[in-house]
C-alpha cells in the first residue's frame, strides 16, 4: 500500500463519533433563534412597520424606502445583540450555489479619521453593489461593465452566521436582467398564484391566494476526510474518476434505512441543532441505500423560503462535515456501481382558505377542484416534458438519471391506479356523475397485536421522474446538488401557463351560454385525451419504456447540450416571456452559460484523469509489472528452460495484461488529449460542449475500464489510491 494510502486508511480507522453537546432546551424553545422571523421583527419594530412588512410579503406590495430604514434599524439591533458585526447580501448566482461579499456595520460619525459608529441604513438594506462581471452571464455583463445589483427579499427572513447578517436577495444586472435562480422564480411564484386563484374562484370566489409549497430530501454521502484527501479525483470533480466496485457494496440492500453509524449519528445530531436555530424544520434522518449514503428532510414550507433553507442546509452541512472528520459529496454520482443521489422536490399548491388543491375533497365541488388541478399539472408537464427534463439537467445528474436507480431522463408521471381510473371514467362519462376519489382503505394484516394499516390513494413508484403521491407530485429527478429553483421555476411557470390558458378555455365556453360545470368537465376531458402519453404507471427503467416512450413524442434526448436546446425553443421563450418570468435574452444567456459550465466540468473531467492515469497508475502497474519480470529471470536463472517456463506462466500472463491495459490507458489518454484541443478551438459554447460530449468524455469509461482491470493485477501494497472498500464503509 503506498505511504500516502496506508496512512489515510489509518488515520479513517482511528475516528470515534464526536462528542456533540445535546441541548437542554426542547428544539421548540430555540426554534428560529438565529433568524429575523415575525418573533423577532415584533421586538423590534413598530407595529405599523411590522404590518406593512408583512402585507409587503403576503401580498406583493412594494416596500416604501423609509419603512426599509425602520427595518434595518431594527434588524441591526437584533444582529449586534445576537453577535453580529458585518452584514451580506446573500444571493443565488447561476452556479447552483451561494455568494456573500461581508460589510462591517462600522463607519465614521463625521469625517474620514474620526470616530466610528456602527450604522446600518434601508438604502444598505435594501440594495448592493457586487460586481456582476465576474459571476456567469452568458455575454449580458462584460469585464469592463462590472455593475450589478443585489436588491432585498423581504419574503424570505434575514438570519445569522457565525458573526454575519445574511440578507437574501435576488441580484440582476444593470440593465436589468436577472443574474441569478430567485428572480425569476420569484415571477414564477408570482404567476402561479395569480393563474392559481383565478382558476380557484371557479370553485370558491374566497381564494385570494394561492402558495406553491416545496418539500425537498436530501441526499448525501459521506466518506472520511482522509481518505478523500488521498483521492485527487474526488477532490478537484467531486466523482470517483476510476475505482473497481468493491466485493461487497449494496447488493444485501442491507444500508437502507440500516442502523445509522454512530460517526454519522453524531453529525447528523449536531446538522438538526443548527437547523432548528435557523428556523429549518428537518423531520426525517436515515441511511439510504448505498453505503455511505444518508437523507435528511424537513417538513414542507413555501417554495422560495424553502429553496434558501436547502441552499443554508448544503453550506452548513459543508462546514459539519468537516468537523466530524468527514467529507460531505453532494455529486449525483460519485462512485460507479452503487446509486446516487437525488433531491426530490415534493411539490405542491394551497390556497389561503386552507385547502390542498392537490387533495381529494369530500364534496363533488372539491373532487372537481382538485381533478382540474391534476388534469392541468398533466398538461403542463407533457407540454414541457422537454424543457422540465431540461430544468434538471447537468453534467452530473447525467450521470444518475436512469442508471438503474434514479428516474430516467425522459420525464413521465405516475398517478396510480385509482386517480387514472377517475381520469379514464371522467373521459368516458358526462358532466353529470360525480367525480368521487375513495378515501384511505384499511388492510388486515392478519396479526392479533398488529393494527389495521391505512392504504394511501396511490402507491408509489420509484422509476418515475414525476410522481403523484397523494397531496402532491413528487419531482424526483433534480440532482442532490443542484438549487432547487431551476425546476421550482420551471414546473411554477408551466403550470401558470397551463392554468392561463384552462381558464380562457373555460371563459369562452361560459359566454358561449355553456354552463360552469359542463365546460369545466368538457374542458378536462379533451385535456385528459391529449395528455394522456404522458401518463405511465410501469417500469421506468426498462428498455421497453424507452423505445414506447419514443413512439409517444416524448423527449428522450440523452444528450445533455442538445437537451439545454430546449430552453430557447420558440415554444419555451413564449412560455417563460408571455407571464413575464424570463425574457428571451436572458433564457439565451442561461443556455450559454450552461453549455460552457458542462464544458468547464468535462475539461477538468478529462484533465483530471489524464493526469491519475499517466502520473499514478502507469508508473505503479510499470513497477509490478517490473516485479513479475525481474521474478521471471531469476527463475529462468535456477531452473531450466522448461522449468521455468511452467512456473514462470502466470507472471508471463500478468505481465502482458498489464502491457495491454498500460497500453490500453496510454493510447487512450493521448487521444483524449487531441480530441480536447480540437474541442477548445470551438468558439461557440454550444457547438464546444457538444463536441465535449460526443467527442472527449467517451474515452473516459475507455481508460477507466483498464484502471480497473489494473487495480484487480497489481499488488494491493502498492495501489497508489483509496479504493471502493476503503472509501465506502464508515465504521
Amino acid at each position: 500500500m503506498s505511504k500516502l494510502r496506508f496512512e489515510a486508511v489509518v488515520e479513517a480507522s482511528k475516528r470515534l463519533p464526536i462528542a456533540v453537546q445535546a441541548p437542554k432546551k426542547q428544539p421548540s424553545e430555540y426554534y428560529g433563534k438565529l433568524v429575523f422571523n415575525r418573533k423577532q421583527m415584533a421586538k423590534y419594530l413598530s407595529k405599523e412597520t411590522i404590518k406593512v412588512v408583512i402585507d409587503a410579503i403576503d401580498e406583493g406590495v412594494t416596500l416604501p424606502r423609509e419603512i426599509a430604514e425602520h427595518v434595518a434599524a431594527g434588524m441591526k439591533m437584533w444582529a449586534m445583540e445576537m453577535g453580529a458585526s458585518h452584514y451580506t447580501h446573500w444571493f443565488q448566482p447561476l452556479t447552483d450555489g451561494t455568494a456573500e461579499k461581508h460589510d462591517s456595520f462600522i463607519d465614521y460619525v463625521d469625517a474620514p479619521g474620526g470616530d466610528i459608529i456602527e450604522k446600518f441604513s434601508g438604502k444598505l438594506l435594501a440594495q448592493q453593489e457586487p460586481d456582476a462581471s465576474s459571476f456567469p452571464s452568458g455575454g449580458i455583463r462584460n469585464t469592463f461593465e462590472a455593475r450589478g445589483y443585489t436588491a432585498w427579499d423581504p419574503s424570505s427572513p434575514a438570519f445569522i452566521v457565525d458573526d454575519t447578517l445574511c440578507i437574501p436577495t435576488v441580484f440582476i444586472s444593470y440593465t436589468g436582467e436577472a443574474l441569478d435562480y430567485k428572480t425569476p422564480l420569484l415571477k414564477a411564484l408570482s404567476a402561479v398564484d395569480k393563474a392559481a386563484v383565478d382558476v380557484c374562484r371557479l370553485f370558491d370566489e374566497k381564494v385570494n391566494k394561492v402558495y406553491s409549497y416545496l418539500g425537498w430530501e436530501q441526499e448525501y454521502f459521506l466518506v472520511d476526510q482522509a481518505l478523500y484527501d488521498a483521492r485527487p479525483d474526488l477532490n478537484l470533480t467531486g466523482r470517483t474518476l476510476m475505482g473497481h466496485e468493491s466485493a461487497k457494496n449494496q447488493q444485501l440492500e442491507d444500508h437502507y434505512f440500516g442502523s445509522i453509524p454512530p460517526r454519522v449519528a453524531a453529525f447528523m445530531r449536531e446538522i438538526e441543532f443548527e437547523a432548528y436555530k435557523y428556523g429549518i424544520p428537518l423531520k426525517t434522518r436515515h441511511n439510504e441505500v448505498a453505503p455511505n449514503q444518508f437523507e435528511l428532510a424537513p417538513v414542507f414550507g413555501e417554495t422560495n423560503l424553502s429553496i434558501d433553507q436547502n441552499l443554508l442546509i448544503m453550506s452548513l452541512m459543508h462546514r459539519l462535515a468537516s468537523k466530524h472528520h468527514f467529507k460531505l459529496l453532494l455529486h449525483e454520482k460519485p462512485f460507479a456501481g452503487v446509486n446516487g443521489s437525488g433531491k426530490h422536490n415534493n411539490w405542491s399548491l394551497g390556497t389561503d382558505t386552507g385547502v390542498g388543491l392537490f387533495t381529494p375533497g369530500k364534496t363533488a365541488n372539491e373532487n372537481l377542484q382538485f381533478i382540474t388541478f391534476v388534469v392541468n399539472t398533466l398538461m403542463a408537464v407533457y407540454k414541457n416534458n422537454g424543457l422540465l427534463k431540461a430544468s434538471i439537467m447537468s453534467a452530473q445528474n447525467a450521470h444518475r438519471l436512469g442508471a438503474n436507480e434514479a428516474p430516467p431522463a425522459i420525464i413521465s408521471v405516475f398517478l396510480g391506479s385509482q386517480i387514472s381510473a377517475v381520469l379514464d371514467k371522467i373521459e368516458e362519462s358526462s358532466e353529470d356523475d360525480d367525480i368521487t376519489v375513495d378515501e384511505l382503505q384499511k388492510m388486515k394484516l392478519g396479526v392479533a397485536h398488529i393494527p389495521e394499516v391505512l392504504i394511501d390513494n396511490t402507491d408509489r413508484n420509484r422509476t418515475s421522474p414525476f410522481a403523484f403521491t397523494g397531496n402532491r407530485f413528487e419531482f424526483r429527478a433534480v440532482g442532490s446538488s443542484a438549487n432547487c429553483s431551476s425546476a421550482m421555476t420551471t414546473l411554477n411557470a408551466s403550470v401558470a401557463m397551463q392554468l392561463i390558458e384552462f381558464k380562457k378555455e373555460i371563459d369562452q365556453k361560459m359566454k358561449a351560454g355553456m354552463k360552469k360545470e359542463q365546460a369545466i368537465y368538457d374542458t378536462l376531458r379533451l385535456y385528459i385525451k391529449e395528455c394522456k402519453v404522458i401518463r405511465f404507471d410501469g417500469n421506468g427503467y426498462s428498455d421497453e419504456w424507452k423505445e414506447e416512450a419514443g413512439k409517444r413524442g416524448l423527449n428522450c434526448e440523452t444528450s445533455v447540450p442538445l437537451i439545454f436546446d430546449t430552453y430557447i425553443s420558440p415554444q419555451s421563450v413564449k412560455l417563460f416571456e408571455s407571464i413575464g418570468v424570463l425574457s428571451e435574452r436572458e433564457l439565451h444567456a442561461r443556455n450559454e452559460v450552461k453549455w460552457e459550465t458542462y464544458t468547464k466540468k468535462i475539461q477538468i473531467e478529462a484533465r483530471v484523469l489524464g493526469d491519475l492515469s499517466i502520473n499514478h497508475i502507469i508508473p505503479v502497474a510499470t513497477q509490478y509489472q517490473t516485479v513479475l519480470l525481474d521474478n521471471v529471470y531469476k527463475l529462468r536463472g535456477i531452473f531450466d528452460e522448461k522449468q521455468a517456463d511452467e512456473l514462470n506462466k502466470d507472471d508471463i500472463t500478468l505481465i502482458v495484461d498489464i502491457a495491454k491495459h498500460i497500453s490500453g490507458i496510454k493510447t487512450n489518454v493521448d487521444a483524449m488529449v487531441e480530441a480536447r484541443k480540437v474541442a477548445n478551438k470551438i468558439e461557440s459554447e454550444r457547438e464546444k460542449a457538444i463536441e465535449y460530449h460526443d467527442k472527449v468524455f467517451p474515452y473516459f469509461e475507455i481508460i477507466r475500464y483498464h484502471i480497473d482491470k489494473l487495480e484487480l493485477i497489481v499488488d494491493n501494497q502498492m495501489w497508489p489510491l483509496p479504493k471502493y472498500r476503503e472509501l465506502l464503509f464508515i465504521s
